[in-house]
């Protein structure tokens, strides 16, 4: 039995600039490989129309990551704890990941993705710039495009021992999980008072990720788990209940 942890992708990516165009087939999942090349092709389309920053809710600042959207399936590859950046993902060092981290990343974490459906960190994937939230011709909303698709493929892999949910909740809308699963909260003391952090967040849950990576032996309780957190630097108190795994920080 192994820990499954749940991550959202992050909006900032850090594109690659060499390696192989993406290899459908060679990505966890093959059997999404039609609804990926689906999903980007209707990607490169809108793209490449004048109102694309409009459809892919992206500013005058992602002007250029828009643009990489056309070329999606000739540009360069990374693993996807190297293309995906943002607070979460630097708190984990997934940048650093390699060798037998990265394997281990790669069975115990899934990112649910709207281009993807779900990888793991271990896939290699060019940079793209697609939520989770985007309507695109023809496939409607991709929450419910792979809200479709997902749970066959993840669930045995829920079935192997505790799952921790990361994802925000559009990510989250894209495959319910089953019964059980942790959602992470994270609070902070504010005055004396516990107060929810929306922003400090994905920081506390990027440490977890790595905190739960970094076991000698998988966690295969929930039990396992909340130990595990109580490691992470600048958390005060782990608090456990059948569906939430809470992290209090200073």
């Amino acid at each position: 039995m192994a820990v499954l942890i749940l991550l959202p992708p992050s909006e900032g990516k850090t594109a690659p600039l060499a390696g192989a165009p993406v290899d459908l087939a060679a990505l966890s999942h093959p059997e999404f490989s039609d609804a990926r090349r689906r999903v980007g092709k209707a990607l490169a389309t809108v793209s490449g129309q004048r109102n694309a920053r409009e459809v892919l809710h992206a500013g005058p600042s992602l002007a250029a990551d828009v643009a990489r959207n056309t070329t999606l399936w000739d540009n360069p590859t990374a693993p996807g704890a190297h293309v995906y950046t943002g607070v979460l993902y630097d708190a984990a060092g997934a940048a650093e990941w390699s060798g037998q981290l990265l394997k281990r990343a790669g069975e115990q974490v899934r990112i649910i993705s709207a281009l993807w459906g779900a990888v793991s960190p271990a896939d290699l994937i060019p940079a793209y710039r697609l939520s989770m939230g985007t309507r695109l011709p023809r496939l409607g909303g991709l929450a419910a495009f792979w809200r479709a698709r997902l749970g066959d493929a993840l669930a045995p892999l829920a079935a192997d021992g505790p799952v921790i949910d990361c994802r925000s909740c559009d990510y989250a809308a894209a495959w319910r999980a089953p019964a059980g699963t942790l959602a992470v909260r994270v609070e902070q003391v504010r005055g004396g008072k516990r107060t929810v952090v929306s922003h400090n967040a994905k920081h506390t849950r990027g440490l977890l990720t790595a905190q739960l990576l970094a076991l000698a032996v998988p966690a295969a309780t929930d039990e396992d788990v909340a130990a595990a957190a109580s490691g992470i630097p600048g958390v005060t108190a782990v608090e456990l209940t059948e569906t939430t795994l809470t992290l209090v920080t200073a």
